[in-house]
């Protein structure tokens, strides 16, 4: 498999890449990568399915270096052509890049760390696709968050530092080199740490079975008494770790725009069908003129133009990828229902929405909106 522009050649084994941003006229390149997400997304619903081949797809086509300084090896895309990108990405597959936002989250904090010898030796390994990372983060964020004993904990040792207990919604641990996890002090200070997957102590049972995105291989990784030497520190030990650094977040923009991203997939399908049905043309035309709007105020929050808050965002973003997914349900009738099909795997898919990194009052605006008590 080839992507070319002209004058350059991308053969699959190259480390050769595409400056395929949404602004320049690579337009297409990157519209060929989508096509080929698109198609190899039908086969994520075998059985201990993993996007492998996706991503090594995106690593030769340059993906990973949008989100990292050129001083670094990458192309060092701004916050609004990342947008672009993600939002062409999500549509095509958003298991793969799902994947993909919680690898750049690893690599995006590997290129913030001061630890310039870690950086220095793990990054080019990983922008290149030779070595793949991932983040258990949710427990300093989002999840268990509210329980009396934080779920992962650490103390010092004689090189570093001794972390016990579980990270417990990791996308890919099994697949990973490494895991950027963060652990809690008994002072209450944290620390992020680049975790050998290899380290003695670490054990990752098989993933649950998700309603959508199970090929995303999300569950807990175990940690039992690893040794995880001072080398392998991003940062810390420090009070509120999450809120220094760049990259690694969760929700905000970033879940906003998986879910624009996918709003569009059965937004486009609901308009091909009109197409052949008039009477949903009124329907596809109301969906995507919302669609527009979103669009229009995540790309302006994304240069800093303000127009909503990121919780208004989110909840918009929730509503209309649930709303438009089942519209293109019911658009296909019977024939969408039967697996295989792609807006049943659209509307499991936007269910994840509901429970990945969802702000209370995201939630309970959605709450609100299902009961009718708008």
């Amino acid at each position: 498999m080839e992507f070319s522009i002209p004058g350059r050649r991308l053969p699959w084994v190259s480390m050769m890449t595409l400056n395929i941003r949404i602004t320049d006229p690579h337009q297409a390149s990157l519209d060929k990568l989508c096509q080929s997400l698109r198609q190899l997304a039908r086969g994520l619903a075998e059985p201990h399915a993993w996007p492998g081949e996706q991503l090594q797809i995106c690593a030769e086509a340059g993906v990973y270096e949008w989100f990292i300084p050129e001083q670094l090896g990458g192309q060092g895309w701004d916050d609004a052509d990342i947008v672009r990108g993600y939002l062409k990405l999500s549509a095509a597959c958003l298991t793969t890049t799902l994947v993909i936002t919680q690898f750049t989250g690893a690599c995006r904090r590997l290129a913030a760390t001061s630890n310039q010898s870690l950086q220095q030796q793990v990054l080019p390994e990983l922008i290149s696709g030779r070595q793949f990372a991932t983040l258990g983060i949710s427990h300093l964020t989002t999840s268990r968050r509210y329980l009396s004993q934080p779920v992962l904990q650490a103390e010092r040792s004689s090189d570093g530092f001794r972390l016990q207990g579980f990270s417990p919604w990791v996308t890919g641990g099994r697949q990973a080199d490494f895991v950027l996890t963060g652990a809690t002090m008994n002072d209450g200070q944290q620390l992020l740490v680049l975790l050998p997957m290899d380290s003695p102590g670490v054990s990752v049972p098989e993933p649950a079975e998700l309603v959508g995105l199970t090929a995303s291989q999300t569950g807990p990784v175990h940690l039992e008494d690893v040794e995880v030497a001072k080398k392998f520190v991003l940062a810390g030990p420090a009070e509120n770790i999450m809120s220094a650094g760049t990259g690694a977040k969760t929700g905000g923009l970033q879940t906003s725009t998986l879910a624009i991203g996918l709003a569009s997939s059965a937004i486009e399908f609901i308009e091909s069908e009109a197409d052949k049905r008039g009477e949903l043309g009124e329907i596809g035309a109301h969906l995507r003129n919302e669609w527009t709007a979103l669009h229009d105020d995540l790309l302006s929050s994304a240069v800093g133009n303000d127009s909503c808050t990121p919780d208004d965002l989110r909840q918009r973003s929730n509503s209309l990828v649930l709303r438009s997914t089942q519209a293109a349900l019911a658009a296909a009738k019977g024939s969408g229902y039967v697996v295989g099909h792609p807006v049943g795997r659209w509307c499991q898919e936007s269910l994840f929405f509901l429970v990945w990194s969802c702000p209370q009052p995201v939630m309970m605006a959605n709450l609100c909106e299902f009961a009718g008590m708008r």
